[in-house]
Formats: structure tokens, sequence, C-alpha cells
């Protein structure tokens, strides 16, 4: 339920637009205000980050310039030349505007004019776009109509920026053939996105409320807000009500939180410039504020989103959309100081009133180190559907962070991977997650779409570090059910040498309970802490349980002798993911107990293991049944268990050691961690010990006693 604030604020929109128009109109009035702009073209002599960033876009402003224009019919698929070229023109439109803006050259302002009248002279010719695939809904510039959406959000910023300086027929011209015609097409022929709570819903809200906002159509507004049906039951405080949980955590995971913040900030700003008294950035406690800080935590060390889901690994915060999102939180919501180590990592500000505070602070010296914090983030819009636990230790330069997935399934682009395990450590992926099989733009890669395997391998839940059942996915791979459950918090705690997260699953598979307790705990005598993951399931019927962990680096050492297959490798298995593993080897163990040892960024990692009976390891490795040589190089071992009702698999990783390449050197390459045993598990209880250098530690998780869950000396 919308808490009293949402309730007034929705209240208030209703009363202001009973008006038949919005207040006299000012330009530029979204990114760049006219009442800011003297200390704007002041900033960018003054303030070094500022002038460096405006550079950029001049230079970028200046080069369209010397280009003839190009506006072609509409054919080509993501990365073709007519989708890159109309890509091409929201930048120049963009860096146009602002470069007319702060030197107020008329040239700048005649190519946004006479680009836009070429548009309008095409637009309302262009039928739907003949690449548009089946199951999307098609744009008319672009394959999508998401990217007709991004297209106008640019777009009308550099519009409000040259308004002034377009003769008014020219400006009827482009509003009653271009933008007026895409309004009807956002609002009407997208009507089922315009009112879907999803990322492509956000931007085609955005998309006509900047609009209605620049060309003083107040319906276009409130139907931005409010939804088609001015009910309050769509539109953008909805959005803000469902995708968002309390922590500001984006239902469907830190890449698309990325994608999802722009237009989210870009039209509170637009909405707090117009209506100021409406106080957007309040709503729901300041949620933008938390939205855009919970995605600087959803990022490791380096700067990469953690690709939960659907994600393109090498995504940073350096992305546009974070550009956006430190600038505005900075200097429309709160101005925090290590937002400024942020925006100075970044290494640009966008060129704006906001862009300027940044940067006018930066150089006063005001920042402060950014702080990456252990953390639970909940999910679900009242944070009752689980959520993203993070544990994190040491410093920026040297971190070990573990993420569990524990939270819901992220709707189309969530992937099925409940209590999936993340590590990453010395700045890089230890146990990593594929992401998703897509290369992004690449028109000779399915047009850069999602290639088929991001649903028969990237999805499915062998691909993660998570546990399979009977050698399916969780749910049977089906969103739809899986968007109906979430896992459930067990317990929390991020203390300085005792940090852990438990987690329930009991709906992926029907008549199993898993439950998945991992711990970042510094032991006396090591350097770093050891990641203890036990993952525990239960069931009255016998199954078939596949743990792996996927890994970057060298095996190098095991308990166990081990010989991979040298010649006709085979698929481990038909489907679900299994028929792109290639089976190395399966050794089945004589004991309960072994380790595996992994060299990777000049450090060893090894993997103690334990389970209940002897099980079998399988070394694996992706590339079967990949005939267009789509997949990435990924390496896994795997434990195994077939025909019991309750396993435990109990490991502990060792983080040791270091190679010098140059000067040939290896220390620290043996493991001090030794003798692990399982004593006791059961639905209440399990208990654990190891060894560090002949010391004997106990580790116990006592589920149903919250005030002592975890017992560890």
């Amino acid at each position: 339920m919308m808490n009293y604030f949402n309730k007034l604020v929705l209240y208030s929109f209703c009363l202001i637009f009973s008006a038949a128009t919005l207040r006299a109109q000012v330009h530029p009035a979204i990114m760049i205000t006219k009442s800011n702009l003297p200390a704007l073209k002041k900033g960018v002599m003054d303030y070094p980050l500022l002038q460096k960033s405006y550079k950029k876009v001049q230079a970028d402003a200046d080069k369209a310039l010397l280009t003839p224009i190009s506006v072609p019919l509409p054919k080509d698929g993501g990365g073709g030349f007519s989708h890159e070229q109309h890509k091409r023109n929201y930048t120049n439109i963009l860096n146009c505007g602002i470069a007319y803006q702060i030197t107020g050259e008329q040239k700048y302002a005649d190519y946004i004019k006479n680009i836009l009248l070429k548009y309008a002279q095409e637009y309302e010719k262009w039928p739907l776009h003949p690449k548009r695939k089946e199951g999307h809904e098609g744009g008319k510039i672009f394959w999508q109509s998401l990217n007709d959406f991004v297209w106008q959000v640019y777009t009308i910023q550099g519009y409000d920026m040259a308004y002034d300086a377009i003769p008014a027929s020219d400006r009827a011209t482009i509003e009653n053939h271009l933008f007026m015609p895409m309004l009807q097409f956002f609002t009407v022929g997208c009507k089922q996105t315009f009112d879907w709570i999803h990322n492509h819903g956000t931007w085609d809200i955005a998309a006509v409320g900047m609009t209605g906002y620049v060309l003083n159509k107040p319906e276009y507004v409130q139907m931005a807000i409010k939804g088609s049906n001015k009910d309050g039951k769509t539109g953008f405080l909805k959005q803000l009500d469902q995708l968002f949980s309390p922590d500001g955590y984006y239902t469907e995971g830190p890449y698309y939180q990325r994608y999802a913040l722009l237009p989210f900030v870009i039209f509170a700003k637009a909405i707090n410039n117009y209506q100021p008294e409406l106080k957007i950035f309040e709503y729901r406690n300041k949620l933008l504020s938390k939205a855009i800080n919970t995605s600087l935590q959803l990022t490791y060390t380096d700067g990469t989103f953690f690709p939960v889901n659907d994600a393109i690994k090498d995504k940073t915060y350096q992305s546009a959309e974070l550009v956006y999102g430190t600038d505005i939180a900075y200097a429309d919501i709160k101005a925090e100081p290590q937002l400024l180590d942020i925006a100075q990592k970044q290494g640009e500000v966008i060129i704006s009133d906001a862009g300027l505070k940044i940067a006018a602070d930066v150089a006063a010296g005001k920042s402060k180190p950014f702080v990456y914090t252990p953390q639970l983030i909940t999910d679900g819009a009242n944070g009752d559907e689980g959520g993203i636990a993070l544990l994190r230790y040491g410093n920026n330069e040297d971190q070990q962070c573990v993420l569990i997935k524990a939270a819901s399934q992220g709707m189309g682009h969530g992937h099925f991977d409940r209590l999936n395990l993340l590590y990453y450590d010395n700045g890089t992926e230890i146990f990593p997650d594929y992401g998703a099989a897509r290369f992004i733009n690449i028109e000779t890669k399915k047009g850069g779409d999602y290639l088929l395997e991001n649903k028969t391998w990237a999805k499915q839940t062998v691909a993660h570090n998570t546990l399979v059942v009977d050698q399916q996915s969780d749910f049977k791979a089906s969103a739809e059910k899986a968007q109906l459950e979430s896992a459930e918090i067990l317990y929390f705690n991020n203390s300085k040498d005792l940090q852990v997260v438990s987690a329930k699953e009991t709906h992926a598979y029907p008549g199993v309970e898993m439950i998945r307790t991992s711990a970042l705990i510094k032991v006396q005598g090591l350097e770093k802490p050891l990641l203890i993951d036990v993952f525990q399931a239960v069931s009255n019927q016998p199954h078939h349980y596949d743990l792996p962990f996927w890994y970057k680096g060298h095996l190098v050492d095991a308990s166990f002798k081990y010989k991979a297959v040298s010649n006709n490798l085979q698929a481990l298995g038909t489907d679900n993911g299994y028929q792109h593993i290639w089976l190395n080897t399966a050794q089945k163990l004589d004991k309960t107990d072994g380790y595996i040892t992994i060299l990777h960024n000049k450090r060893f990692y090894t993997t103690h293991f334990a389970t209940d009976a002897p099980a079998t390891v399988k070394l694996l490795s992706l590339g079967a049944n990949d005939p267009d040589l789509s997949l990435i190089e990924s390496k896994a071992f795997m434990f195994s268990q077939e025909n019991v009702k309750q396993q435990t698999f109990f490991s502990v990783t060792e983080t040791h050691g270091k190679v010098n390449s140059v000067s040939e050197t290896t220390t620290g390459a043996s493991s001090l961690v030794s003798d692990l045993k399982l004593l006791n598990t059961d639905k209440n209880q399990v208990k654990v010990s190891f060894k560090v250098k002949d010391r004997l530690y106990n580790y116990q998780i006592n589920y149903t006693n919250k005030e002592n869950f975890i017992e560890f000396k």
C-alpha cells in the first residue's frame, strides 16, 4: 500500500493538473536551467572536471557540424547502419544543444533545427520497423520501441536547449510533424508498454512526460505521471512504488537497475524543475537517492556491476546512466561527499546545473572515499521478497566480496539461480556469474539481440553456482512461475570478522527445501577471511543433487587423482543447460572430504569440501552443442550426489599465497586448512568443524534460534 506521503503526492498531482496549462514556459528547463546558465558558463572556465567534460561535448558537437546530416530510412537491427546513425543523431542533438547554451553560437542551434526538420519530413512516412522481432514491440526508428523512447529522452533535451534559437514556424513544423506524432505513437500505438511496470515502460513514460513539459502539453505530463487512464494505477509514481524495494533495489537486478535509472532520475529532475512544490525527490523516503546509492553498492570495487540476471559483464558505473544519477543525487537530493569520489572516478560530469555543483565541490576538496559496505539489500515493493546479500572484507584495492542472490525472479530478465553465489577477490572474479549470452549491438551476432544460448544456457540453473536438483532448472525454467515466489532471508550479520547470510528456498523444486548459509570469517593466523559455505537440501524423496562452482583461473592441485578425457568429449546431459557442458572427467571419491586448488591472478584459492557421503567430483568446461561458437570459455568443478533424500555440501575456500612471474617465485602455495567434517546435519541444525594450522574450529548453524544463529569457536 502507498504510504501517506505517496498518496499526498499523487493527490497534489491531481490538483495541479486540473489546470489547463503548465506554468509559463522558460527554455532551457530540464538539465540546464536558464537562471543558472551564467554560473554554468563560468564553471566551465573555472572547474577542471566540468571543463574537461564540456570540451569533449563541444568537440563532438563540432564534429557533428562537419558531417552531412543523415536521417536514413530505418531498416537495420542493432549495430546496423541505420540503427547506429539514429543513435549518433540523438547524441549529436544533445551535444549541440549543450554547446549552444554555453557558447551562444547559432550554428549549433541551426544543426538541431535542420536535423529535426529532416526527421519531421520523414517520420510520418515510416511504418513500423522492418526488423522488429517476434515478441518485441516494434519502433518506427529502431527495431524495438524501447530505442525510440530512448531517442526522444535525449532529443527533447537538445530541443529544449535550442528552443529559443529556432524560428517559431520551424518549431511548429517539428512539433506537429515529429514530436506530436511521436507522443501519439508512444501513448496509443505503444499503450501496452506505456502502462507496463517495466524498464521499457519507464523509458516511454519519461519520453512522454519530458516532451509534455517542453511542449507545454499538460495532458501528456498527466498521463506520464498517472498512466494512460490518468487514474494512478500505472504511470511514473506506480513504477516507483512497484519496481523498487524500500532499500532502492530494482527488481530486474543491478545491470538493468543501471539502465532503468536514467529515465527515472531525468524525468524526476524535470518534474522537480517544472514543479518543485511536488518534492518528487522526497517520494518514498528519498527512494531515488537510495536507488542510486544501491546501484553503486551493487558494483565490485573495480566499478563493474555484479552480473546478476541478464547482464553485459563489462558495464561499470562510468556508464552515462550513473553519471546522470550520481550528479543528480548529489546536487538535487543529498550532497554526500563520497559521491564526489565516484564522480572523480567517472572522470566526467553532465554539463548541467547538477554537473556544475559536483565539479565545484570536487574542486573545493569536499570529496571523501566511497565506502563499500557489507549489507543486505531487500527486494520487493515492500522489502519482503528476499534480497541480495553482500559480504565484504578489505579495502577497495584488494577486497573480498561474496554475493548471495536470494531475491525474486527479476521478471523476464531474471535467471533461474535461486541462492546463487558469486565470489570476488584481488580485483577480479573467482567464482563468477556468466551474465547474459549476448553481443550487444554486434549485428552479425543475431542483430545484437540476446542469443538463443541466453535461454538454453545463461538463464539455466546449472550455469550458476547454486544447487541443481535432478538436472532440472528451478521452477522448470518458467519465468511466470518463478515470478510468483521469492527466497526467504533467514539471517544476516555484518560484524567485522563474522559476516553471514542464510537464505531458504522452498518453491524452486517441489518437495525440496534448500538452505544456503555463506560466511566470510576472519581466522587468527590467516591474512584473508575464509569463505565458508553450507548448502543443505532436504526432501522426503530421493534426488540427484549437483552443486557446480564455475571458476576463473587454472586448476593446479587436488586431493584426488584425475585424468581428463583427451578425445571424444561427451556432453554432460541433453537439456536444461547440461547439453552445453563438456564432461572432462568424473571422479567418484573414496572419502567424504577433499580439496581443489585454483590459481588465478597470481593468487591461490583452495576449496576444501565435505559431504554426507562420498561424492562424485566432475570437472567441466563450457562449449558443447555450440555450433556458432557463441559461448564464452568457462570451467567448473561440480559436486554430485545421486539417489539421496538429504544432502549437505560443506566447503571452505581459503585465499592464500602469491606468484611472482617476473622473479619466478611462489610463496604460500599450500593451504593451511584441513580436516573438514560434517558432525551433525538436520532440519534444525548443522554442525561442522575444520582445522587451521592444526587448531580445531567448530562452526554451528542453529536454524531455529535467531538470537544465536551462528556459533563459531
